[in-house]
Order: structure tokens, then sequence, then C-alpha cells
């Protein structure tokens, strides 16, 4: 029969040691994923109800303009605001009373179903925050070249001099020229 070296006790102590460690690493990172997707689906279901609310609140809006448009004798634009009153009362209803799980559960939904609608707002979402971020980078730019920060305020240097301050201007000046003789018959 083989006896352990006492070495060997000693490597299968660090070894049971490191996996307790790991499954007590696991085991943290697991309910700190847990405690995020709660918070993450706290934030959701806050979100779509204040969302839904506001949403409502335009329906009624719509309502309004409608009666105000059938009154003026406009039926066709009073029929539009009310249709698309009732369309917006029912995505408010759906927000206010949906909660994270079921909205994630319908966009998923909709993507298997009409993939290439979510292609295209994909596209769309991308192409709208490439002019946002053109746009704003060429206000930095621009603030940088004149001193300014994009808000309009001085940009300071160093300590909280202004740039303009901080660093000197050097004039150069032109070496006078001797003057051009012209050689001629």
């Amino acid at each position: 029969m083989a006896t352990q070296s006492p070495s060997g006790s000693a490597t299968d102590n660090a070894k049971e040691q490191v996996q307790e460690k790991a499954q007590d690493a696991q085991e943290k990172l697991k309910g700190g994923a847990q405690q995020a997707q709660a918070r993450v689906r706290e934030q959701v279901d806050q979100r779509s109800t204040q969302a839904g609310e506001q949403v409502s609140a335009t329906a009624e809006a719509l309502r309004t303009t409608s009666r105000q448009l059938r009154e003026e004798g406009q039926d066709g634009p009073a029929q539009a605001a009310e249709k698309a009153a009732h369309h917006a009362e029912r995505l408010g209803g759906y927000l206010t009373e949906s909660n994270a799980d079921r909205i994630l559960g319908d966009l998923e939904d909709f993507g298997r179903r009409q993939p290439m609608a979510v292609i295209a707002l994909g596209v769309a979402a991308g192409f709208a925050a490439s002019r946002f971020l053109k746009a704003s980078s060429r206000q930095r730019y621009e603030g940088r070249a004149y001193g300014t920060p994009s808000n309009g305020s001085p940009s300071s240097g160093v300590q909280g001099i202004p740039t303009a301050q901080a660093t000197p201007t050097v004039q150069t000046t032109r070496a006078p020229q001797p003057p051009i003789r012209e050689y001629g018959p």
C-alpha cells in the first residue's frame, strides 16, 4: 500500500483551497450578476411606466386636437389625429402595464418575426448616432481651434490661466532684402 508523502498532502490541500476560492468567486460573481439584472429590470419597469404615462398624455392631447379639428370642419385631419391618439393610447397602456420581462420577450419575438425591420432600425440608429457624433465633434474641434470649448466659455490652460495668456505669441519678422539691381544696356 502506497503512502502519501508530506509534499503530496500539501499539494492536495492547496488544490482544495484553490477550488474552494474559485467556487466562492463564482458564487459572488453570480450574485453580483443577479443583482445587476434585478437593477436593470427595475429601471426598465420604472422607465417604461414613465414613458407609458407620457405617451398616454400625448394621446389625450391628440384627442383634444382631433375634437378641435372636427369643430373647424376638418374631418380628414381629425380622423388622422384620432387614429394616432388611439394607437398612442394602446402603446401607453402597454408600456404602463408591462414589466421588463414582457417587453424584452416581445422585442425578441418581433426580432424573430421581422429581422429585416430590426436591421433597418439598427442601421437608422447607427446613422443617427454617427451624424450626432460628427456634429458634436465639429463643435469641439472649432472650440479648440478658437480657444473656447463648445459651451462658449473661454478655455483655460494650466492652473486656470486662459489659453491665450498661457502661450506667448512669437512674432516673426522678415529680414530686409537687398534691393534688386537691374543691369541693363
